[in-house]
């Protein structure tokens, strides 16, 4: 049901997944509760708006712009390149798109394992693509650890999973890079920023 668009009940069906192995009554009644919330909620619907999706850019103070910061961002990685598909189309087909992702992490939700759990929801401009709910390996000591872990699993599925990659051979244009959307302004700050140091090595590898 999570993987055909229902997306409402894709966190809860995720943590209950993690009892499987020795679930207990309480899983049950869970359970029941998800089967009766979607009886009840049966007519649902997810929208696909094909419309761009705009954001009006705030600038924090000395903050360069997002051109700025990809310019610095690549004399600093040259060898970062993205691979291109080598037999793709050679003009789009159809209108370009931007990739809107967004990341959240519930730092030590698991009462028991105190690891945190990652959630993510990937739009093609205002169209839900790719949905993502699971809890991470490690467990993290701060709520900016966890987001950055939550952070990485997003440019995995982006690029080096090659979600841009499939888009392109599929004729479908890019505008500009991926978008990433947080609510960690720390984690913004230490992402966006090419002077700024994680001090944290499990962060740094990351």
């Amino acid at each position: 049901m999570c993987e055909l668009g229902r997306m409402d009940i894709l966190v809860e069906t995720s943590i209950l997944s993690q009892y499987l192995a020795r679930p207990r009554i309480c899983h049950l009644v869970q359970a029941i509760s998800i089967f009766e919330y979607l009886s009840k909620y049966d007519n649902y619907w997810m929208v696909m708006d094909p419309s761009d999706y705009n954001i009006d850019w705030m600038p924090i103070k000395d903050e360069p712009s997002p051109e700025e910061t990809a310019r610095i961002m690549q004399q600093m990685h040259p060898d970062a390149i993205e691979e291109e598909p080598h037999n793709k189309p050679s003009i789009p087909l159809g209108k370009s798109v931007n990739i809107n992702a967004f990341v959240d992490a519930d730092h030590a939700g698991n009462k028991v394992t105190r690891r945190s759990h990652t959630d993510i929801i990937i739009y093609c401009n205002r169209s839900p693509i790719l949905w993502f709910s699971k809890r991470q390996n490690t467990v993290e000591i701060s709520t900016y650890s966890s987001e950055i872990v939550a952070l990485k699993i997003t440019i995995e599925m982006v690029v080096v999973e090659g979600l841009r990659y499939k888009l392109k051979m599929f004729g479908v244009g890019l505008k500009g890079p991926a978008r990433v959307f947080c609510d960690n302004m720390v984690v913004v700050l230490n992402s966006s920023f090419s002077e700024s140091t994680l001090k944290k090595k499990n962060c740094r590898v990351a």
